[in-house]
């Protein structure tokens, strides 16, 4: 993966470019970004310009050997780590290997759960096991077979747990010529004595702009969608693809008429919604509770008196403007609040009916009875 092809993030190509032409190119980085930000490509393409036997000033050739191999991921000094879903402490991620190389080919900005569906692991857990590290190890301990070095890129590290324990020494003292990149999101998931023996580099959330830009030129949307979506996507272009690949309508009618029924509290309304979100799938539930919490946020910008940074369809923007007079900030938040953690939970496998019903409730309380959920410490205004 060349630089260019990346979206975004100048400041961060300019840094890793200057490391290589000044030679300080650190053997073990940290590449710290929020999901959506790219750090898994960037990660690719700078391996792929150390590598590459014909750089060109900013980026690699994309023609050479090297970066012909890098463009499919089958160059033999090129090396993956991922969580996998086995269960087997003596399984390590090379089965998954063929998957993990074709995701990212046809997405590099492909999320843990778009990994999950890959892999088919309905609720199992992620892990980078023992095997695993051991696994790790043994790769970095081999010569650089064709390039000057090999690299090793390691995603989501957070998932190493105690694991990662033992790749501590390898991390201060790799062989010569390794290129070793953590790829994270969460810096308090990771292990402090990794963090210590790594060279962090933080890779912000995208601009909107970029987010736009890029739309416009690899999808077939308006500039009025595309300025929707690189909107509520806050950065992320994970979430702005998965936006595009939403039934907006269909998420709109389910949370406006979640909205209604609990305002006006009709019990029957209120089963036979929580029935219908119970069957729509979990990645569904997930991207619904997203959608509502981005809807609501609209309504504290109407409530806020800055009608000018709501940028929604006439339909949703009807509804914004009708929803907000019904609430208050304090009422919004608790909104937020409750589909927060509902969606937290749904990551947890929680029973759909069971939560659906439970929020479809504190929404009642919090909309019909002027009452907030206890422990909620808002002022009513």
């Amino acid at each position: 993966m060349q630089f260019s092809d990346i979206v975004g993030q100048r400041e961060v190509k300019e840094h890793l470019v200057r490391t290589v032409s000044e030679n300080r190119v650190s053997h073990a980085q940290l590449f710290l970004g929020p999901e959506g930000s790219g750090s898994l490509a960037l990660a690719l393409g700078y391996a792929q310009f150390i590598s590459c036997s014909d750089r060109l000033e900013n980026d690699s050739c994309g023609t050479c050997s090297s970066c012909r191999k890098y463009s499919k991921l089958i160059h033999p000094d090129l090396h993956f780590s991922y969580p996998f879903f086995r269960g087997g402490e003596k399984e390590d991620g090379m089965p998954d290997l063929e998957e993990w190389r074709d995701l990212i080919l046809s997405n590099p900005y492909f999320d843990l759960d778009e990994w999950r569906e890959r892999l088919d692991a309905q609720n199992k857990q992620p892990n980078i096991n023992k095997a695993e590290c051991m696994n790790i190890l043994h790769r970095l301990s081999l010569k650089p077979f064709e390039s000057e070095y090999k690299a090793m890129i390691i995603w989501l590290p957070e998932y190493l747990k105690n694991e990662g324990n033992r790749l501590l020494k390898t991390l201060e003292e790799p062989a010569e010529k390794t290129l070793i990149i953590l790829v994270a999101q969460n810096q308090d998931q990771l292990l402090n004595t990794i963090i210590s023996r790594t060279q962090l580099v933080k890779i912000p959330a995208l601009s909107q702009a970029d987010i736009r830009e890029h739309l416009l030129q690899t999808k077939d949307i308006s500039e009025a969608k595309a300025s929707q979506v690189a909107y509520l996507s806050e950065g992320s272009l994970t979430a702005a693809l998965n936006y595009l690949k939403e039934d907006d309508n269909d998420n709109f009618r389910l949370f406006s008429g979640w909205m209604r029924i609990t305002f006006a509290d009709r019990g029957s309304s209120i089963f036979e919604f929580v029935e219908e979100a119970s069957k729509i799938g979990r990645e569904s539930q997930k991207n619904l509770l997203k959608y509502g919490i981005n809807m609501i946020r609209e309504c504290i910008m109407v409530l806020s008196g800055a009608n000018e940074l709501v940028h929604l369809p006439s339909a949703e923007l009807d509804f914004v403007n009708n929803f907000s007079k019904q609430l208050d900030l304090a009422r919004a938040e608790a909104l937020i609040n409750e589909m927060d953690k509902a969606h937290y939970h749904i990551e947890r496998n929680a029973n759909p009916k069971i939560l659906f019903l439970d929020v479809s409730l504190q929404f009642v309380k919090i909309l019909k009875f002027n009452t907030l959920p206890a422990g909620t410490q808002y002022i009513l205004t």
